[in-house]
């Protein structure tokens, strides 16, 4: 379907196939339609269209909401040496598992964009679409990849998406809403879910006692949250030792929720890397199941924070 309104030259590319998907996070209303720098819905309401392109549809949202620019910036190093490419690769084969032609992909929790990047890179045509808190983060994912747009968007808020709207959404080290990504889904949708097992960056955490551990529970957490919504369709465990030298250790420990807490220290050697990849499938719809919420409290801060080496 096409937007109602002719595009601006200066409009992104990559969210004109969302304008008749993307819903106003003020009043709900469908069919938003480009203006010359914003989106607007058809009660009125307008929202930014921040310069790196992506939509700001957190509107008075902290300046520190998400990631802040020295963690995003540290997680843009890292990432770039290809120290979690295989769970890249992983998500990436996944979600190319069962699709339609083309895909929509959602990222919620999206940070830089990488993984998003690397699923549309492995689907020829699917679009993609980046939710995060941050605005640093923000500016990267919109440029990383020309099929992917970005939102900003507190996660544990209803998502500002159309029923149905996804063939995928990925979730990457992020917090979860099972809820809403059960209702975005299309019904044969899948949600991938990426967490950390307790053996993941298990040296580091030893080099460095004040880093955050992974919660022992999080597992039967992470089961009992899902398990209204979604069943669990196969996990596949991504493990593997890196070698670390002092910079990209640095920069390891500056992009995690850690670095708020203590001085991001580089302390070379090799570190385990070790993380769950689960393809969950909708439920059919269940009126005992809730129709919003996440899987913890937000905190009050900063919005959703990453588990450690997201």
């Amino acid at each position: 379907m096409s937007p109602l309104s002719p595009v601006p030259a200066s409009f992104p590319r990559a969210l004109v196939p969302f304008l008749d998907l993307l819903r106003c996070p003020t009043c709900g209303a469908p069919r938003l339609s480009p203006a010359p720098g914003a989106l607007r819905c058809p009660a009125g309401h307008t929202f930014d269209l921040a310069r790196p392109g992506y939509a700001a549809f957190l509107t008075g949202a902290r300046a520190t909401s998400g990631d802040d620019a020295p963690m995003v910036r540290a997680r843009e190093r890292f990432l770039a040496t290809g120290g979690y490419a295989p769970l890249r690769r992983a998500v990436a084969r996944l979600a190319a598992g069962t699709r339609p032609h083309p895909a929509t992909v959602v990222d919620a929790g999206c940070g830089t964009g990488y993984y998003l990047a690397g699923v549309l890179d492995r689907l020829p045509g699917a679009r993609g679409l980046g939710l995060d808190s941050s605005a640093r983060a923000l500016r990267s994912a919109a440029r990383a990849h020309d099929r992917a747009a970005a939102v900003s968007w507190d996660l544990f808020r209803p998502l500002p998406l159309a029923d149905g709207a996804a063939d995928v959404v990925l979730d990457v080290f992020a917090p979860r809403n099972p809820a809403e990504f059960h209702r975005v889904l299309r019904p044969h949708g899948r949600l991938i879910v990426v967490r950390p097992t307790p053996r993941h960056l298990a040296e580091l955490r030893d080099r460095l006692p004040g880093m955050v551990a992974v919660d022992p529970d999080k597992e039967r957490r992470l089961h009992r949250a899902l398990d209204p919504c979604f069943e669990d369709g196969g996990t596949e465990r991504v493990e593997y030792g890196l070698d670390l030298g002092a910079a990209q250790a640095l920069d390891l420990v500056a992009m995690t929720p850690s670095a708020r807490h203590l001085e991001p220290t580089g302390t070379a050697g090799r570190v385990t890397v070790s993380a769950l990849v689960t393809v969950y499938r909708r439920r059919p719809v269940s009126p005992a199941a809730p129709r919003t919420g996440s899987t913890r409290t937000p905190p009050p801060a900063h919005g959703g924070t990453p588990p450690p080496g997201r």
